[in-house]
């Protein structure tokens, strides 16, 4: 069956594929069509952050399955109470709103943020970004965005969004005027390059709002649930948001958002001010319980951060011999490889050898490894893409 074919024919042509059809997965590795294994460093793009089909999850799942689909949020559902139990019980937040997406986690806390603004005279309800960010995309996150290619042909956009440079406070002070309501940012920017702010800088973000009355936003959706070494990425700087968005890998590869909130800034929704009909789904939150459980009862982050150690060694050993890689930007299992050169070729030739990684902005190599990951896979990675890097010079 030639199904790539197949797919061009009925699916709407919206992504870049590689030519691999995946049929199953288990840990971290991948077997296609043909019976080919693959070892993914790429996670689904940070969702299976605990590796294919973990079989603590699979269980959780097996059973809700036999127990309850869906009933709507008119009523009341144990996994989804279950599971913003133990993220309030584990973050800064006392509050949870489940979504199906990290769009949606985003869009929700675009609109909670708006309509706490909307309290004040006149209503606050500008949300300064930064350049190079990525939000989603619906029409209110394509706008938060801050990369015009995703925004081409949408417009007219929605009013009310300021992007700011990169990495520069005096930018984000320079723009706050008495209508902005929030700072919205990645504490690592994942599509924009594994770009990672100077140190502090999340502090001195924190310490603007708080003078000027402005909700900090955090949008975790690629960074959070141990991607970086610990449960939340802001846990580094001990800088503690108003809001923060989830989804990815909160599931483990089942579709699900959060946006979860201060009990303050929550308050400003009501009842009617937000809903999702699939949002919170016991299956996808049986499987969020399960992997909150593992992450946060297990030495998996304290493995996470040891592995990191590990794998930023060799890509650094890589670089020293290397003059094609110009930067490697590392926090726990979020790794980005800047090149001279595009990415893309070394991506698909890393395919070709049985490696699934990705290129972001042109000349950024991207691994976002699950945290299972061995160091048997690493070093027969690292060995691979010094063949490549070889080839490339």
């Amino acid at each position: 069956m030639d199904w790539i074919n197949k797919d061009r024919q009925y699916i709407m042509d919206v992504y870049a594929r590689l030519p691999l059809v995946v049929t199953r997965a288990k840990g971290y590795k991948v077997w296609d069509d043909k019976g080919k294994v693959y070892t993914d460093l790429f996670s689904g793009i940070s969702v299976c952050n605990l590796g294919h089909c973990h079989p603590k999850v699979v269980k959780a799942v097996e059973a809700q399955i036999y127990r309850l689909f869906h009933i709507s949020n008119l009523y009341y559902t144990l996994p989804q109470i279950e599971v913003a139990e133990l993220l309030v019980k584990h973050s800064f937040a006392d509050k949870v709103f489940f979504s199906n997406s990290g769009a949606e986690a985003n869009e929700a806390a675009i609109k909670l943020a708006r309509k706490w603004g909307n309290q004040f005279s006149p209503p606050k309800y500008k949300i300064i970004t930064l350049e190079g960010s990525f939000h989603g995309r619906t029409m209110a996150t394509i706008t938060a965005t801050g990369q015009q290619k995703v925004k081409s042909g949408f417009a007219p956009l929605l009013p009310g969004f300021i992007h700011v440079p990169f990495n520069n406070v005096k930018a984000i002070e320079r723009a706050i005027d008495k209508e902005t309501v929030a700072i919205m940012l990645e504490p690592i920017q994942g599509e924009g390059g594994i770009r990672i702010p100077s140190p502090r800088y999340l502090k001195k973000v924190r310490k603007i709002c708080d003078e000027n009355q402005i909700l900090l936003i955090f949008d975790e959706i690629q960074t959070g649930m141990g991607r970086t070494g610990t449960l939340f990425a802001y846990e580094h700087e001990g800088v503690k948001p108003d809001i923060l968005t989830l989804a990815k890998s909160l599931a483990n590869g089942l579709p699900i958002g959060a946006m979860l909130a201060k009990e303050q800034i929550a308050m400003a929704f009501s009842v009617g001010s937000h809903a999702s009909t699939f949002g919170g789904n016991p299956v996808s939150c049986a499987a969020a319980k399960a992997v909150l459980k593992i992450l946060t009862g297990t030495e998996l982050l304290e493995y996470t951060r040891q592995i990191s150690a590990f794998f930023k060694e060799k890509l650094h050993q890589l670089k020293e011999r290397y003059k094609i890689i110009k930067e490697v930007r590392i926090c726990g299992l979020m790794i980005g490889i800047e090149l001279d050169i595009k990415a893309q070729t070394i991506v698909e030739k890393c395919l070709q050898r049985g490696f699934l990684i990705n290129a972001v902005q042109a000349n950024v190599l991207r691994l976002l490894p699950p945290l299972i990951i061995e160091r048997e896979a690493i070093e027969a990675f690292i060995e691979v893409l010094d063949k490549i890097l070889r080839e490339e010079q």
